[in-house]
C-alpha cells in the first residue's frame, strides 16, 4: 500500500464504528467511512469535541449534525497547493486527501520527462491532481461533467497562485470529449482517470464503473500521443481490485505501447492505532518501470 504521508493539515484522528474523525485544518469532522467495519474503543477526547458530524439517511444522501459554529468554507494546504474545504450535502468536503501520493507520483514523472508534458485529466473533480501537474510545469486539460466543480477547481488554482498556468477547464461527459479529442487529432502524453463507481447521466442513463470501465479506458488509450508517459486509473469501488486495474491497463494501455504497469491500494495514517485506512486503489501505466 502507498501511504499519503505529507499532509499537515489533514488528519485521520481514528476509526471506529463505520466513521472515521478527521482535522481539516484543525476542524474537527466525523464522516461514514465504509471501509470501517471496526468497534474499537473511541478512547481519544476528540470523538466528544467534533465541529460537525456527517449522518447518512435510510432514504439516501444524509446530513451534517452542528455541534460547533463552522463557516461556510475555509483552506487548507498540501506543499505549494491551497484547496477550499467545504463540507457537502453528500458528507464530501471538497477534497480525497489520499490523492496526495498520486499528486506526488505525477510531480515526479513530469518533472523528470525532460520535455513538455500535455496532461488530460477526467472526472477532475475540484482540481487536486490538476494542480500538481500545473505545479509541475505540466499543460493540462481538465475535464468533469459538474459545473460547479470545475469553478471549485479553478478557485482553488487561484488560491495556489496558478491561474495563469495553461489550463483548460471543460465542462463536459468525459467520454464524448474524449472521442472529440481524437476526431480532432488533439493527442496527450498522459491521462488521470478517476471515473466514479456509480452514477446517473443527464437522461438516466445508469453508470456502473465494473460494467462501463474496459470501454472507457480502451477509449482513453486513444488520446495518448506516440510517446506517452503515463496513464493513471483511480478506483474507490471494492470489486475493482489493484490486479484486476492493472490487468485493464496491461491489455489497453499496455497493449498499444507496451511499458509497465503496477498498481496498489492507497490509504492515510490512522493516528489512534499507528495503523493504515485503505481508501481506494491507483493503477498506472508507464512508458518505462516505474515502481508505485
Amino acid at each position: 500500500m502507498r501511504i499519503a504521508e505529507g499532509w499537515k493539515d489533514y488528519r485521520i484522528l481514528d476509526t471506529s464504528g463505520g466513521e472515521k474523525l478527521e482535522s481539516w485544518g484543525g476542524r474537527v469532522l466525523i464522516r461514514p467511512d465504509p471501509q470501517v467495519i471496526w468497534n474499537t474503543p473511541k478512547e481519544i477526547p476528540e470523538w466528544n469535541r467534533a465541529d460537525a458530524h456527517y449522518h447518512r439517511s435510510n432514504k439516501g444522501g444524509g446530513q451534517w449534525e452542528l455541534y460547533k459554529k463552522l463557516p461556510e468554507s475555509w483552506t487548507i494546504g498540501y506543499r505549494e497547493l491551497t484547496f477550499r474545504i467545504r463540507p457537502t450535502g453528500f458528507k464530501h468536503t471538497g477534497l480525497f486527501p489520499e490523492q496526495a501520493v498520486n499528486w506526488d507520483l505525477f510531480h515526479k514523472l513530469i518533472q523528470g520527462a525532460g520535455r513538455p508534458v500535455k496532461i488530460l485529466n477526467l472526472f477532475a473533480y475540484t482540481g487536486g491532481a490538476t494542480l500538481a501537474c500545473l505545479r509541475s510545469g505540466a499543460q493540462v486539460c481538465h475535464v468533469d461533467a459538474s459545473k460547479g466543480m470545475v469553478g471549485w477547481a479553478r478557485e482553488n488554482a487561484a488560491l495556489s497562485g496558478l491561474s495563469d498556468k495553461p489550463v483548460r477547464w471543460i465542462v463536459d461527459d468525459c467520454e464524448k470529449f474524449v472521442a472529440r479529442e481524437i476526431r480532432r487529432g488533439s493527442f496527450y502524453d498522459g491521462v488521470i482517470m478517476d471515473p466514479p463507481s456509480y452514477g446517473r447521466g443527464p437522461g438516466g442513463e445508469v453508470w456502473k464503473l465494473e460494467d462501463q470501465v474496459y470501454d472507457l479506458v480502451n477509449l482513453c488509450a486513444g488520446v495518448l500521443n506516440d510517446h506517452p508517459l503515463f496513464f493513471a486509473l483511480n478506483s474507490y469501488t471494492t470489486g475493482l481490485s489493484p490486479s484486476v486495474m492493472a490487468y485493464l491497463l496491461k491489455v489497453t494501455v499496455g497493449k498499444r505501447f507496451g511499458g509497465d504497469v503496477t498498481a496498489d491500494e492507497i490509504g492515510l495514517p490512522v493516528e489512534a492505532s499507528g495503523s493504515v485506512l485503505p481508501c481506494g486503489s491507483t493503477a498506472l501505466w508507464t512508458a518505462s518501470r516505474e515502481p508505485l
